[in-house]
């Protein structure tokens, strides 16, 4: 056996091979499709956490209630791979001879990590491993396959869909990659029926940047479990984040297969002298007394560039990447979780799957657009260790124009956010207060601050005022968020809701979901123009395309749909005809809302200006305004009686002196 396959791999192919006591194995007849089968041990008593407990009990809830395709959104460091094994007895089989379970990763480390908990919790079930040089014989209590293999020639046909249970997929984010789409196709899973195993997919980023709809996959998240409540319930390490601009231009990088920056463009961009060097002297200024810091880089040049930089500094560090050999590569890592070097630099190597719960800092060297791949990187360091108080996160953060996702866009905060060691609870503070800010701001756009009234103003209150319907639509101060997020020309229509248009009038739309249970999530849907409509109703019903739990996730989607729908010249906000001057035809639809003397021209305002201001008229504008005006009328008779009210009181002062 080749050095590379010991230790765990090993172990496993000797398993797989059948050199386990024959007690303990289950053998396949000649006779029969199904297995003899003994009777299975209860797994190892593991005290279960309470959120656990009541995450497990969810997903048997929901199998009691029918439902087959269940995802589980928990943070890195919640123990999923406990709740995998306690799931496996506590699933009930649908019919008598279904008692297997299939485990699906898509990463060598998941795989050997899930198997190795799987014999640890069940020492009397067969646990095979499905995965390059091993191969598993179909009939094992418990299959880890590792999702490469299982779907190579012909290696599925072995397993008998009809004696499965249950599929548990991790890092389930994945899940409607092709692959695992035909492997659950295979086990009846592309649709929920009886006769189909249960499948539960668990992540900590249970989204898919590139905008493809895990729906196809998984019909509905059953439990959820933020790392932000775990943090504050003391199951996660305390975090602190520092955010750091390098001002690096990384304008002209483009978007790769995935949706996020091209690597090698994005290597080139961040990965020079200059950049290094800022990048480990804010190291070095905020974490240099950190034991164990994990830095996460482009690409392999960009690995060698900072690590070659950090050891300029005296700093002994090490690193590690996808073609690092296994044996040098668990040294190392054994090295490093002992704290016999301080910092760790990878590439797309630990963002998944990886326990090294002593790492103390994570400096976030590479820009991303993707959401997930920062909460992934951001999770490494978020496990709880002995002597360990907190995780110190630095966020790298380069231009901000080309929509990058950074720690302060996590809670909901502007990306230009800088932060100065700023804790959870800060963050958390600091979110409320901009909610706050923006709550006093909606109300006080419909105040007039140029009346003259000696009402008294909050110094803390922004004032934006519209004296007309015109004044509203020309604000384009609510586009400039989500245009630093997204290269297409959304228009803000009204306060959680955004449209962007089709030149045919069809649009798509982003909107906060009002719905019951919809749980602060955000849905985007598309309405349809009829072509060659002359009745009053030219459009069709407007059908959902995505659904999210966060506004990034969601615009990621509708630009994705976007991108693929609508033409790019139409849609994009860096086309050039949007700098042309308006046309006859768009001066005439605004001129209607402004006075005779102030009429707009073609050398008054562009082309693209003008389409955004006619989005937001035919979008409710006027609705919105005269609710806005309804709004400052109402605060004008509050402001009236709330003045009586301190007239009255300060008549009924009694105070010593003489009486006025």
């Amino acid at each position: 056996m080749p050095q590379a396959s010991r230790g765990w791999i090993g172990l496993f192919q000797r398993w797989n091979l059948g050199t386990r006591p024959p007690t303990l194995r289950r053998f396949a007849t000649a006779s029969t499709s199904s297995p003899t089968i003994v009777d299975p041990s209860p797994p190892l008593k593991i005290r279960l956490r309470q959120y656990q407990e009541e995450c497990i009990q969810a997903v048997l809830s929901h199998l009691e209630q029918g439902h087959k395709r269940l995802g589980i959104s928990l943070a890195t460091g919640s123990g999923k791979t406990v709740i995998f094994t306690q799931l496996i007895d506590r699933v009930k089989p649908h019919t008598e001879t279904a008692t297997q379970t299939l485990i699906l990763a898509h990463r060598q480390e998941l795989v050997e990590q899930a198997a190795r908990h799987c014999s640890n919790a069940y020492p009397t079930k067969k646990v095979e491993i499905e995965m390059g040089p091993m191969h598993a014989s179909g009939y094992a209590d418990i299959t880890v396959a590792s999702i490469q293999s299982i779907v190579s020639g012909d290696r599925m046909s072995k397993f008998n869909p009809s004696l499965f249970k249950l599929v548990l997929v991790d890092e389930a984010h994945h899940i409607v990659a092709p692959g695992y789409m035909r492997t659950l196709d295979y086990f009846g899973l592309s649709k929920a029926q009886p006769s189909s195993p249960a499948l539960v997919g668990v992540s900590a980023t249970m989204s898919r940047f590139d905008g493809l709809r895990l729906g196809a996959a998984i019909d509905q998240i059953v439990y959820h479990k933020d790392y932000i409540d775990m943090i504050g319930e003391k199951w996660l390490s305390d975090v602190t984040f520092t955010t750091v601009q390098s001002k690096v231009d990384i304008s002209r990088v483009r978007k790769g297969a995935n949706g996020d920056f091209q690597p090698g463009e994005l290597s080139q961009a961040v990965n020079n002298e200059q950049t290094n060097q800022i990048t480990v002297r804010s190291w070095l200024a905020k974490a240099g007394s950190r034991k164990s810091t994990l830095v996460f880089c482009v690409d392999l040049a960009h690995v060698a560039g900072l690590t070659n930089t950090f050891r300029k500094h005296g700093i002994n560090a090490q690193f590690v990447t996808g073609d690092t050999p296994k044996l040098e590569r668990s040294a190392r890592l054994e090295s490093f979780r002992k704290g016999e070097f301080p910092v760790l630099v990878n590439c797309g190597v630990f963002t998944e799957g990886t326990d090294i719960p002593n790492i103390d800092c994570v400096l976030l060297a590479r820009p991303t657009k993707s959401r997930n791949l920062l909460v992934q990187m951001i999770g490494r360091g978020m496990r709880l260790h002995p002597g360990k108080k907190d995780c110190h996160i630095i966020d790298m953060v380069a231009s901000l124009e080309t929509g990058i996702i950074t720690t302060p866009t996590l809670f909901g905060l502007d990306p230009q956010e800088v932060l100065e060691s700023a804790t959870v609870e800060d963050m958390k503070d600091l979110q409320e207060r901009r909610e706050a800010e923006m709550a006093r701001k909606n109300v006080a756009g419909s105040l007039n601050t140029n009346s003259g009234s000696s009402f008294p103003v909050s110094k803390n209150i922004t004032f934006t005022d519209y004296e007309s319907v015109f004044d509203l639509i020309s604000d384009a101060s609510e586009e400039q968020h989500i245009r630093a997020m997204s290269p297409h020309a959304w228009v803000c229509v009204h306060k959680d809701r955004y449209v962007l248009t089709n030149s045919d009038g069809s649009y798509l739309k982003l909107e906060k979901d009002n719905a019951a249970d919809s749980n602060g999530s955000y849905l985007v849907s598309e309405t349809v123009r009829l072509s060659g409509a002359i009745s009053k109703a030219p459009f069709m019903k407007p059908r959902p395309i995505a659904r999210a739990l966060t506004f990034t996730d969601a615009l990621h989607a509708a630009d994705t749909y976007a991108h693929k729908k609508y033409p790019y010249k139409v849609i994009s906000r860096n086309q050039s005809w949007r700098n042309s001057p308006a046309s006859d035809g768009q001066l005439a639809f605004l001129n209607k809302l402004r006075s005779k003397d102030e009429q707009l021209t073609g050398d008054s305002i562009t082309k693209g200006k003008a389409a955004d201001m006619i989005t937001k008229v035919k979008h409710g504008a006027r609705g919105r305004f005269a609710t806005l005006e309804a709004d400052r009328r109402r605060m004008d008779r509050a402001k009236v009686k709330v003045e009586q009210e301190q007239a009255l009181r300060e008549r009924e002062k009694v105070s010593v002196g003489p009486l006025q």
